[in-house]
């Protein structure tokens, strides 16, 4: 079931990449443009980084911006698709490719090493023991991982408080949405674990707050490898 649930995932992300691309660059997505985005770019251009890795990149909106303020972003994302639409959108100070988590070991060395590793809104998987791990290798020295995820108090929607799959329909993000996507919730208690099982230290942890309802609408963790 585990398997499937990640082909779904996967496969969700290449039939809705258009859908995708349009709800982000239009800022359909009320929690995005009021506050999410705003809280990572702030986020990482605190730590005065010159490379970034934007793991999960999507369609490079982040790329494009941290390019903005000087910085040498490189997008990796799993969807072929999704990383044309980042390439078309790109104006040459961005790099994009093609790569899945399980392939960023094999891609270490073309890459190289990053001050800063950012994960926004992108580890969705089950396990993620794995992924956390690899990543030590991508980091330059005294560097940084960023994850920003739902703040889980948040996305509980009422269900249980207990790690889970659960599933995104799209409903608010626009049209074009043509599958659900699959996506494991985990617990706070369950990602403070995951962080210090994987040899990572958490430095700091933030609660972006939505302005009108100052309800927290994501968890930001900024980590230092053990």
């Amino acid at each position: 079931m585990q398997r499937d649930h990640r082909e779904q995932l996967q496969q969700s992300w290449q039939a809705n990449a258009d859908a995708w691309a349009a709800a982000v660059r239009e800022q359909r997505i009320e929690s995005r443009r009021l506050v999410t985005d705003a809280a990572i770019i702030q986020a990482v251009l605190a730590l005065q980084p010159r490379r970034v890795l934007d793991i999960g990149c999507g369609e490079g909106w982040l790329c494009r911006g941290l390019a903005e303020h000087g910085i040498e972003p490189v997008g990796v994302d799993a969807s072929a698709p999704l990383i044309e639409a980042a390439r078309a959108a790109c104006d040459g100070r961005s790099q994009y490719r093609v790569c899945g988590y399980a392939e960023l070991d094999a891609h270490a060395e073309q890459l190289g090493r990053f001050e800063v590793l950012v994960c926004n809104f992108a580890l969705l998987e089950e396990p993620l023991q794995p992924i956390l791990r690899s990543l030590h290798g991508l980091l330059a020295p005294g560097g940084s991982l960023l994850i920003q995820t739902l703040h889980p108090w948040r996305a509980s929607h009422g269900e249980p408080y207990q790690d889970g799959w659960r599933v995104e329909d799209f409903v608010g993000f626009g049209e074009g949405f043509q599958a659900p996507m699959p996506w494991f919730f985990r617990t706070l208690q369950s990602w403070l674990t995951l962080i210090g099982e994987t040899g990572w230290r958490l430095e700091w942890l933030q609660e972006p707050l939505h302005p009108e309802s100052v309800q927290p609408v994501s968890l930001l963790l900024l980590l230092k490898p053990l």
